[in-house]
């Protein structure tokens, strides 16, 4: 099967501003712009983003500490980049790779909207090499022993599938918020008190701004407990109390994550984040990339627990159990 994909390039201006995002604040104009107020006097952040940008996760080993790239390296960094995610996606027939949406038509791959030129070598910033810490030993051994409850069940019941592919949850706005397989779009709302972050995929999160701290003791939550704050242009957001099956990468319950919403320009906002957890790794860890106007309308995504896709993804495992017995 080909997963044929389209590419929606930038305008030259939405690229110059991903690029001034990516740059450390010393290296930006010195005076402070003044951007768009709500009607109540918030800092106006409503819009329609994409998620994509150039900046990979986490830093290639090979550049050490290099944060940014020079304009001419990250001209053929991108280059490669966006050819890897716009390139026909060849998959073998009958193969478990081959089983997916057709991407041509459903137009669901990374390249399906704008992605944000950056002069970052990798998103993750915080430590210094732009890579995630190493995992705790606690958190190795959660990892494996989840791996091993799986191992041999994954097809007994909807209960050992992905809360994603049960149509649960999507990890589309949980904190920290990050670019995915295809999808990666999110809006913002703002009203009196509150800013609403919605994922083109998965439920939203519904952010009081008033400053209130977060409650000392937390019933775990899909998406967990957000509360924010304004410090200055700056949308502040403590996010904790996540479920066990959602919180990022097998984090513990105690999982903490901070993000910072900026705008930087009509068509781009800065979003930065720091994960601490000391339970999962080894030291806190962060990042930041641009959010990039999308320029489009982001529609509703209608995933249903309990559909088609989960009575078939069932059936056709209790089909190959019978097959021995029907030889």
């Amino acid at each position: 099967m080909k997963h044929r994909a389209h590419l929606v390039i930038t305008g030259v201006a939405a690229g110059f501003a991903a690029l001034t995002a990516s740059l450390p604040a010393s290296a930006q104009t010195a005076s402070t712009p003044s951007h768009p107020k709500t009607a109540w006097g918030d800092p106006d952040l409503t819009g329609a983003y994409a998620e994509f940008t150039t900046a990979p996760l986490e830093r290639d080993p090979k550049l050490g500490d290099k944060e940014f790239f020079t304009p001419e390296e990250h001209a053929e960094f991108a280059k490669q980049r966006l050819s890897q995610a716009f390139a026909d996606d060849e998959t073998e027939p009958g193969t478990q790779a081959d089983v997916h949406y057709n991407m041509e038509t459903f137009q669901l791959s990374e390249n399906e909207g704008v992605t944000s030129l950056n002069l970052r070598t990798s998103i993750v910033t915080q430590p210094k090499n732009g890579r995630i810490p190493p995992l705790t030993p606690a958190a190795a051994a959660r990892r494996d022993a989840r791996a091993e409850a799986r191992k041999g069940h994954e097809f007994d019941g909807p209960e050992m599938r992905s809360l994603t592919e049960r149509c649960i949850v999507w990890p589309s706005t949980l904190a920290p918020i990050l670019p995915r397989g295809y999808n990666s779009n999110l809006q913002i709302f703002q009203s009196p008190g509150y800013v609403i972050i919605q994922g083109e995929m998965g439920d939203p999160r519904m952010v009081p701004t008033d400053g209130r701290a977060l409650p000392s003791k937390l019933l775990p939550q899909w998406n967990g407990t957000s509360v924010g704050c304004w410090d200055g242009e700056t949308f502040v957001v403590e996010t904790a109390g996540f479920h066990p099956d959602t919180a990022w990468r097998n984090a513990s319950e105690n999982m903490r994550v901070t993000e910072r919403f900026t705008r930087i320009d009509e068509d781009t906002l800065e979003y930065a984040f720091t994960v601490v957890d000391p339970d999962t790794w080894a030291e806190p860890w962060g990042g930041v990339y641009p959010l990039t106007d999308l320029g489009a309308l982001l529609y509703e995504y209608a995933c249903t627990e309990g559909n088609y896709g989960m009575a078939n993804i069932l059936s056709g495992e209790r089909a190959v159990e019978k097959k021995p017995a029907q030889q």
